[in-house]
């Protein structure tokens, strides 16, 4: 029986599963990623992942015929490492990858994608028509995309395609993007920011109440959409939230004419009505070419992990014509 592995890398957690011939996980296994001193301990930490799910399958390793790398950047993709990552301490240069993995499961196909890649190859692979132009797109602490164009899995020469969060959405740029940038759609819309463009709207909103704790320290998101149905001032910041995604949303769409835009990250899942709803709403002013269906990711919390195996069964591109038998 064929056998293959999937790694979701991230600035927290390290997930890894080996799943079947069929992209059925038979085993899962999950450690907090060390933030440091190196980057030979977070792929040690990695490795330990990795054989603790193949255990836990009662697999060996090396009968694991390829595996998927999800993982934040950015990257060197011809020497399969990240580089610099900016969510890790800066004793951490180097991460290396596909080398160790490689190692470790005896085979030469390790495929590494940045997370939001690895969310379209996994939604394309399981999606009922595996269609060949899609997006995966995250809104979460931050916002990306993962492309699909005429069945291609766009990666761009260094592996860090799809960085829409980074569009210049709002020319008067009001907010500065975490990235040091202004109007970027990251800086109005992610989960990190969306209570920081609270705070500007409320400055303008011209002593309208509300029950939001603007002020408080710990002020998030996750009090806009509480309670977006009773007051008037959250339901006001929605709206410009589910405008600026329309936004950006429509630029995604002129740029690659997708079919279909699965959309994940927390912000999404938790509040999809909230976040989508908006999107669809507004496209047909602002969209002249098709639009697309806006769907709702179909695999959860688990996009990038089931992107990964996806990658490793079907040569990084989440196409079925290219599963081996």
């Amino acid at each position: 029986m064929a056998h293959y592995a999937g790694v979701d890398m991230g600035a927290t957690n390290i997930r890894a599963a080996v799943a079947d011939g069929e992209a059925e996980i038979l085993a899962a296994a999950r450690r907090e990623t060390p933030q440091g001193p190196t980057g030979i301990d977070v792929i040690e930490a990695v490795l330990r992942t990795l054989r603790d799910a193949c255990e836990n399958a009662g697999v060996d390793p090396r009968d694991v015929e390829a595996a998927g790398i999800g993982s934040f950047g950015p990257f060197d993709l011809a020497a399969g490492t990240i580089e610099n990552p900016a969510n890790l301490p800066d004793t951490v240069e180097t991460i290396p990858l596909t080398g160790p993995i490689e190692k470790l499961i005896d085979s030469r196909r390790v495929y590494l994608h940045n997370d939001t890649i690895a969310g379209v190859i996994g939604e394309r692979f399981h999606s009922d028509r595996n269609p060949d132009d899609m997006v995966y797109l995250t809104i979460s602490s931050g916002i990306g995309a993962g492309v699909c164009v005429d069945g291609n899995v766009l990666s761009g020469w260094d592996g860090n395609a799809g960085e829409v969060g980074h569009m210049t959405i709002d020319p008067e740029g009001l907010r500065t993007c975490g990235c040091g940038h202004d109007g970027h759609w990251e800086a109005y819309c992610s989960g990190n920011n969306i209570p920081r463009y609270a705070r500007l709207l409320y400055q303008d909103a011209q002593g309208m109440e509300t029950v939001l704790p603007v002020e408080d320290p710990d002020f998030s998101a996750v009090d806009v959409f509480e309670n977006a149905e009773n007051d008037e001032f959250a339901r006001y910041v929605i709206d410009q939230v589910g405008h600026w995604n329309a936004m950006g949303v429509a630029n995604v769409v002129h740029a690659y004419a997708p079919l279909v835009i699965y959309v994940g990250g927390a912000v999404a899942i938790n509040n999809p009505e909230l976040t989508l709803d908006p999107i669809r709403e507004k496209l047909e002013e602002m969209v002249f070419v098709n639009i697309p269906q806006i769907e709702l990711t179909t695999l959860g919390d688990d996009v990038v992990l089931h992107g990964a195996i996806a990658s490793a069964m079907t040569g990084g591109t989440g196409d079925r014509g290219r599963m081996r038998s």
